[in-house]
């Protein structure tokens, strides 16, 4: 009874400890399905973010690439057209010298034969090899057939064609004329093609440099972006990953939670079962005869039966885890010296001073040339470099922003997958220290149902033995040995002690045993396939988890790794920042320096010049009346002794 009663009080504990777990286990259910919910909902909004992003990198780099392909097309046409430029200008300066070189011939064997034939020395001159360079001038001057005919004539007869020698000579002055205009427009228009040549030659070496600089820098951003890119894509990958990872966590949540429901429902309805036997049972030894035949039959009486328990498979833990004129005009003190001095010195002394003063006046005007290609060329420079500079700087702006956004984004994720770490190893704790006492629970009852066994074991083979003699099993035979006394014991005395046994009241004892020990067998049983399907259940636990933490470990690394590089990233282009935007204020202050030293010149340059060269012609023709010229007498004309051609 004892034994009966103590496992009623054992089964209602154990009831009570069963209900405790279950309801932490549906507690479990609850909360670790609204936070594996909520990195599901985190994982499958992030996806489409990154994935939206290595798009625009993509198309962002793809772009770049077909503006690299521009910027570098661009620079071979450049430097294409410089060669070309080159190679006509080449072409251009032979036949420049080809035509000064004839140019130079001819108007020498004019400045020759001109004078000769004015000194009536025209024989002589004709013997001359100058005189072969104007024969074949005759043959190839453009002039018309009288003039041609009348040189040929002279250059043929010689001193015979003396009557005719005025005529010659403004023939050939004519040609001399004509052919000194011919070469000053060569020379000028030779000058010309030099000064484009040399203009397009600055102009594309300028656009090669700033298409170099573009490709450089489109270069680096390509890299860049190729870089970034490959840190989302694999950013993607751990995340897809970690969402498969908690959906099939989440499937197996839902699966071991209704699992766990109808267990706990089967408990209970064995849990009322046993209550019922243990009533009945009670009920039947309770009974005087029971009572009686109990004492007589196991008199020590200090066993009892053990905690019967219908134990549930294990429960399952989840977890996750969570990433940029001339002169100011007024009068010259120096000019205003030598008129002083025009009235107390000879013009010999005059003469001398607007010799030095034009020489000064040259000077100063050379001078200002060499200050203005100076000023120009600088200005130029340093305004191309600010640009440059300023260029460079809005390009890091926008580096180090990304990078900072970067930063913030990787450090918030590692810091929930480290958070989803923290969680998952105290659920793998949790689950651990509940596997174990739930496996140390089955050990335990393993074991008193084992001893309540031998127990009724044995007190039904006690029974068979008083009632049921033939199906009694005898324990094994001791030998004792008896007193040598030298003669055998006398026999014993008869006595007829005959007892009537009250089989039938031993029948159910022994029929309920028989249930007990068989309710035992059935529950070992039950206990076994639980506690085997408890472990397999902890084991794929176990396993998830560990795929789950090796995932989430993986990706802290990654991340982690990625996060170094954009700092490192970050560090290295804030510090080129602020060396690109001291250069750039530097560059600005000697550009401001050369804005002031430069802008008046480059304002009043051309007036300056204009009022030397007035000067000087001023100077000159005051030199030339004190040397005895007359330019009130001087009459320009032209005389033209050509036909039309």
């Amino acid at each position: 009874m004892t034994l009966l009663q103590n496992m009623q009080k054992k089964i209602t504990a154990e009831g009570a400890k069963k209900e405790k777990m279950f309801d932490q286990y549906m507690c479990y259910c609850q909360n670790a399905d609204g936070t594996l919910g909520k990195s599901i909902s985190d994982a499958e909004t992030k996806i489409p973010q990154v994935t939206s992003a290595i798009e625009e990198g993509a198309a962002t780099k793809k772009q770049l690439e077909a503006e690299l392909k521009d910027a570098q097309k661009a620079r071979v046409e450049a430097k294409d057209a410089i060669a070309e430029a080159e190679g006509i200008r080449a072409k251009e300066a032979k036949a420049f010298a080809k035509t000064k070189a004839d140019a130079d011939s001819n108007i020498g064997a004019l400045d020759k034969a001109i004078p000769a034939i004015e000194k009536g020395m025209s024989g002589a001159f004709l013997q001359t090899s100058a005189a072969s360079v104007l024969r074949q001038i005759s043959l190839n001057a453009d002039m018309n057939n009288e003039d041609r005919e009348a040189l040929a004539s002279f250059l043929s007869d010689g001193n015979t064609y003396a009557p005719k020698s005025g005529e010659i000579v403004g023939i050939l002055k004519t040609m001399h004329d004509e052919m000194s205009k011919d070469l000053a427009d060569a020379t000028a228009e030779e000058n010309s093609a030099i000064a484009s040549f040399d203009s397009l030659v600055a102009s594309k070496k300028k656009e090669i440099e700033a298409l170099t600089k573009a490709i450089e820098s489109k270069t680096a951003r390509v890299g860049e972006l190729g870089v970034k890119i490959a840190q989302m894509e694999n950013d993607l990958e751990d995340t897809k990953e970690g969402l498969a990872q908690d959906k099939k966590f989440l499937a197996d949540l839902d699966k071991n939670c209704e699992l766990k429901k109808k267990e706990w429902a089967a408990y209970k309805e064995m849990e009322a079962q046993e209550m019922v036997a243990l009533a009945d049972t009670i009920k039947i030894l309770n009974s005087d005869d029971a009572l009686e035949l109990f004492k007589k039959t196991l008199p020590g009486a200090a066993s009892s039966f053990m905690q019967v328990q219908v134990t549930s498979g294990a429960m399952r833990q989840r977890a996750l885890s969570m990433l940029k004129a001339a002169h100011a005009k007024k009068a010259d003190p120096r000019l205003e010296l030598i008129e002083m001095s025009m009235r107390k010195m000879g013009f010999g002394k005059i003469i001398k001073m607007i010799d030095n003063l034009v020489t000064e006046l040259k000077a100063e005007q050379g001078i200002d040339n060499d200050k203005k290609s100076y000023c120009l060329a600088e200005i130029d420079k340093a305004e191309d470099k600010k640009k440059g500079l300023e260029l460079d700087v809005s390009d890091l702006n926008k580096a180090i922003e990304d990078s900072k956004e970067s930063i913030s984004t990787l450090a918030s994720e590692i810091a929930a997958l480290e958070d989803g770490i923290k969680k998952l190893d105290k659920q793998v704790a949790e689950a651990t220290a509940q596997r174990k006492e739930e496996h140390d629970d089955f050990v335990e009852t393993l074991a008193q149902n084992t001893a309540a066994k031998d127990i009724l074991g044995f007190a039904k083979n006690r029974l068979n033995k008083f009632y049921n003699p033939k199906m009694y099993k005898a324990p094994p035979k001791r030998e004792v040995a008896m007193a040598q006394t030298g003669a055998a014991p006398p026999p014993p005395p008869e006595a007829n002690l005959a007892y009537k046994k009250s089989g039938e009241e031993s029948n159910g004892v022994l029929a309920m045993i028989d249930t007990l020990v068989a309710d035992i067998d059935k529950e070992n049983q039950t206990m076994e396939v639980d506690e085997k399907d408890a472990q397999a259940d902890y084991e794929t636990f176990m396993s998830d988890s560990s795929a789950k933490r090796a995932e989430d470990s993986k990706a802290i690394t990654d991340k982690s790794a990625a996060k170094a590089e954009t700092e490192g990233q970050l560090e290295s282009d804030t510090d080129t920042k602020k060396s690109k935007m001291l250069e750039a204020m530097e560059t600005a202050k000697y550009l401001g320096g050369l804005h002031e030293e430069c802008d008046w010149l480059l304002q009043n340059f051309d007036a300056r010049k204009a009022a030397r060269s007035g000067e000087i012609d001023a100077l000159g023709k005051a030199k030339a009346v004190l040397s005895g010229a007359d330019y009130s007498l001087v009459q320009m004309s032209s005389v033209h002794l050509r036909g039309s051609q």
